[in-house]
């Protein structure tokens, strides 16, 4: 059915204050300054020789037009929709017109409150990903290889890189007991942070010559990858710096020398390592570029005092503590417990194709209050 005049109506008051609140929000007016200022410096030749300020002002533009960009591309929306209407109120056939604008322009505004749940400081940022196996040996090193493809196929999807900084093999030399990668792209971590917690599998075993069915679990968690722009105070006296011969799949791949590096942060207990490059230098540098993540991620859950959120997400990896549950038998389903949002396409996801993304986005939306 076209739409009334009472319903044009109606649209314009929305989209008006739709737009008022979302430029408000998202700082539009401070963005564009931003933006003038970011490159004004990227054309001061002062700059020019300082490949890491380039890189992060580079940076810093390409994010600010993307959502410029957008929010330009609702205010021309609302424009063809207010023309559309105009027209519509004298001429009935025109209210089809008019109502294909206003779509559009209320498909936008999604995208753009969308936006808005990844306000984050860091949320831009690139994201380490860890996932470990839990009990079960290996039906659950199998299950965390699977988890790492789904993840590896999502990030392919999504243009962004992907860096392997540490592994330990299952005892027999299949599946994996942990694994952390370093997934680089625009907003990352602020998709990627839905993901903290457990996540359950139920299939019959590749692995049971009965084939019985079993149920495996696997924890993910995630930080952002923290750039020098924010300070993080680590004492050398706090920390604890081991060595040890990197593992690998054998032949030319094994290092020969102690190359590898573990690193203990004493007052927090937490434990990064990194063995991906050859030169031990260069594993220091990236373990310590984990840890200031991970110290990073600690101080906010302090300050932000979301202690009951944290809590669940760190619970033990069995039974009653998934956040997602993923059955392929003896029927399909991926469900996740935080929001009941599940689909009987159990495939796609464990491909890292788009439903994932439905996923990422419907905790995001819900855990803020937007849903």
């Amino acid at each position: 059915m076209a739409l009334t005049a009472r319903d044009i109506e109606s649209a314009i008051r929305e989209l008006s204050q739709k737009q008022g609140t979302l430029k408000a929000s998202l700082d539009i007016d401070r963005k564009r300054e931003r933006l003038a200022d970011v490159e004004r410096q990227l054309n001061d030749p002062a700059v020019w020789g300082n490949t890491d300020l380039m890189a992060s002002l580079n940076r810093e533009k390409r994010l600010l037009q993307n959502g410029l960009t957008l929010f330009a591309s609702l205010e021309r929306a609302i424009g063809e929709f207010l023309v559309s209407a105009e027209f519509a109120r004298e001429d009935a056939g025109m209210a089809v017109e008019a109502e294909n604008h206003l779509g559009a322009a209320q498909q936008i505004i999604g995208k753009l409150e969308f936006q808005k749940m990844l306000g984050g400081k860091t949320d831009p940022n690139n994201a380490f990903l860890s996932i470990n196996a839990g009990a079960g040996g290996r039906e659950s090193q199998d299950w965390a290889t699977m988890l790492l493809r789904m993840y590896l196929r999502w990030a392919e999807r999504r243009g962004m890189q992907v860096e392997e900084m540490d592994r330990v093999t299952g005892d027999d030399a299949t599946g994996i007991k942990s694994v952390t990668i370093l997934i680089s792209g625009e907003y990352a971590y602020g998709y990627l942070k839905a993901e903290i917690g457990v996540h359950r599998l139920v299939r019959i075993s590749p692995f049971d010559a009965n084939k019985r069915r079993h149920t495996s679990f696997a924890s993910v968690f995630v930080t952002p990858e923290i750039d020098d722009s924010i300070e993080i105070d680590i004492d050398e006296k706090d920390l604890k710096v081991d060595t040890f011969r990197a593992g690998g799949a054998g032949g030319q791949h094994v290092n020969k020398t102690d190359s590898a590096i573990r690193i203990t942060h004493l007052p927090t207990n937490t434990v990064v390592q990194c063995q991906n490059e050859r030169s031990q230098h260069k594993n220091r540098a990236t373990a310590m570029k984990m840890l200031r993540s991970k110290l990073y991620e600690l101080e906010l859950e302090k300050k932000a005092a979301e202690s009951a959120e944290q809590e669940k997400n760190k619970m033990g990896i069995d039974f009653g503590s998934q956040i997602r549950s993923y059955v392929v038998h003896p029927y399909k389903m991926v469900k996740d417990h935080r929001f009941d949002f599940e689909t009987g396409n159990a495939e796609a996801v464990l491909d890292g194709a788009e439903i994932l993304d439905r996923f990422m986005e419907d905790f995001l939306l819900r855990s803020s209050g937007s849903k």
